[in-house]
């Protein structure tokens, strides 16, 4: 069969005969097969055979982005939304080396990532040919694995692969190379079932019985206990369990930024966020607990400040799917590898309630004497009450939202009431600024039956700006509010406290947001008075046909607190510049 008159397949129609057809035609097939419905991306000269191909495969939406890393970020915001791998296409050289920031994210926020690149001839490899990069070699470290697919009969295998080791075990990026000249060369396959491809061996083991029955008794003989709870709860789609084992024992639960969700904010065993700008009642819990069960957390440097000060009487229960975050910065008691779904359902039969009333008390007071606060006056915009208003007018949308890094990030974490996995979506390991814009985008074409928010910062919305013009072009009601203080806020805020207000390369000569947005077919509205946030963000949700920017001009000068110092202890964190919160 000829590759431009091949009969696109669906998911459900299994072909097992061999077929003649171009390689990149083969490619498309596999994406079909793997139930792909949206690819994120940027033509160029060595991807053009896959762009061409795609002309036959309406069934496969392609969304054209503006930046390669706003293509891959949207892929990430896609598969955070969905829990579905997302799927991002580029050219080679510049092309695939834009993806680089976004693979290292996905990487350590173990978000399931395809990435498929264009190289140049096989011919001209190693010859600095134009637009030539070792993709391969340049992304090795920041993918789960990389293929490059040097034959025809290659290509099947390697696409098949990179989805199957994207959500395989703890999920991340993997990307495929894919030379122009092996694209257009034509070979006969046979479209197989995916599952073909699954290598053997990869079934989840069954957690030991012997070691549950030991974290058993480690819950019901502790009096301190707390449950800490990160991101990989939400990939393994865990939350449900997590809620038992805490009801069951009446522990309380503290999240991680990427676990936030995974436990509701609204339950009476919440302690919400917990690490540098965690509330200082969960910094205070897990540091004077005497049991930590850490389930799909990893015991980073923002969590733990100084590590061998960090909760120094407590026994460690540790339960995660990747056996090289065992004892990586923490030592576990009892260490419980595997899928945390299955590790809790296995458990959760054995648990039996510890004593925690004096722990509760303790609790208790602590959340009455340490609640977040801030102070909104007439005259200026406080930003966390910008964030109030946007989480009170919306929560009864559950919308999805997508945050970007920087002290917005920090504010929304605290201020927003979460408590439903996978709407809460941000960079967290990486910190990339420029993420959330392009993420929305991905998360609207993943939950189109969601209202999806963009929470940003001044700073990052302008490294990414142009997804908009993408969100545009498809009509995406994606709401856009931009926390805009004129400065890099959370580096001004570091100046500031340990610098000596020597403030350097932090003040921000700021554009109009809303004319910005409006330039490009979005909708823009400027908010300068705290009278005027409820209306406008009002008026955003009433808009429904394209996007809409909200430039909230907040506090300059505005700091996010409580605040534990980078590599302190929980007896320096800040509640006010100065002023230290006392267990």
């Amino acid at each position: 069969m000829e590759a431009t008159t091949a009969v696109p397949i669906t998911a459900r129609t299994i072909r097992r005969e061999r077929r003649r057809m171009k390689t990149a035609w083969a490619v498309m097939e596999a994406l079909v097969r793997e139930g792909v419905e949206v690819v994120f991306g940027i033509p160029g000269g060595a991807s053009l055979p896959l762009y061409d191909a795609l002309c036959d495969y309406p069934q496969i939406r392609h969304i054209l982005m503006r930046h390669e890393q706003c293509a891959i970020h949207a892929a990430e915001g896609y598969a955070r939304a969905t829990g579905r791998p997302g799927v991002c296409l580029t050219t080679s050289g510049p092309g695939a080396t834009n993806l680089i920031t976004g693979l290292t994210d996905a990487m350590m926020d173990s978000t399931p990532v395809v990435a498929l690149t264009g190289q140049v001839p096989t011919f001209f490899m190693g010859g600095d040919a134009f637009q030539e990069a070792d993709v391969i070699g340049l992304t090795m470290s920041v993918t789960k694995h990389n293929w490059l697919v040097r034959k025809p009969t290659q290509a099947l295998e390697a696409v098949h692969r990179a989805f199957h080791l994207a959500t395989d075990g703890r999920p991340g990026p993997t990307l495929v190379d894919l030379p122009r000249d092996v694209l257009l060369t034509e070979a006969e396959f046979a479209p197989d079932d995916p599952e073909a491809y699954r290598p053997a061996g990869s079934t989840r083991r069954s957690p030991d019985e012997g070691l549950l029955r030991q974290a058993a008794d480690l819950i019901a003989a502790s009096r301190r206990p707390i449950l800490y709870v990160g991101g990989g709860v939400i990939h393994a789609g865990a939350a449900p369990e997590v809620r038992a084992l805490a009801e069951k024992a009446r522990i309380p639960v503290t999240t991680t930024l990427m676990g936030l969700g995974a436990f509701p904010e609204d339950h009476p065993y919440s302690l919400k966020m917990l690490g540098m700008h965690g509330t200082v009642y969960a910094n205070f819990a897990i540091n004077f607990s005497d049991l930590i069960i850490a389930v799909g957390a990893r015991f980073d440097d923002r969590v733990t400040g100084k590590l061998s000060a960090f909760a120094p009487h407590a026994k460690v229960i540790h339960i995660d799917i990747d056996p090289a975050e065992i004892n990586k910065n923490r030592k576990a008691d009892i260490a419980l590898v595997g899928d945390a779904k299955q590790i809790l359902q296995a458990l959760l039969p054995f648990v039996r309630p510890p004593d925690t009333e004096a722990w509760w008390r303790q609790i208790q007071e602590w959340k009455a004497r340490y609640p977040l606060r801030y102070r909104q006056d007439d005259r200026v915009i406080k930003p966390q009450f910008a964030i109030q208003m946007i989480y009170e007018l919306t929560k009864d949308y559950r919308p999805i939202v997508t945050l970007d890094v920087g002290q917005h990030q920090m504010w929304a974490a605290q201020f927003f009431t979460w408590t439903e996995p996978r709407t809460c979506i941000t960079s967290g390991g990486l910190g990339t600024m420029g993420f959330s814009l392009p993420a929305a985008v991905g998360a609207q074409f993943g939950r189109p039956d969601r209202l999806v928010i963009n929470i940003n910062g001044d700073g990052s919305f302008q490294m990414t700006f142009q997804a908009l013009i993408t969100a545009v072009e498809w009509r995406l009601p994606i709401k856009v509010f931009i926390i805009n203080n004129q400065y890099l806020g959370m580096v001004r805020q570091w100046q500031e406290l340990f610098y000596n207000r020597r403030y350097s390369a932090v003040y921000l000569a700021n554009p109009d947001f809303a004319r910005m947005a409006e330039a490009v077919g979005a909708a823009g509205i400027r908010v300068e008075r705290p009278d005027q946030v409820e209306p406008a963000i009002r008026q955003a949700l009433a808009i429904t046909d394209r996007p809409v920017v909200v430039d909230l001009l907040v506090d300059p000068e505005e700091n996010c607190f409580p605040m534990i110092p980078s590599g302190m202890t929980v007896h320096d964190m800040l509640i006010a510049p100065g002023v230290k919160a006392v267990p």
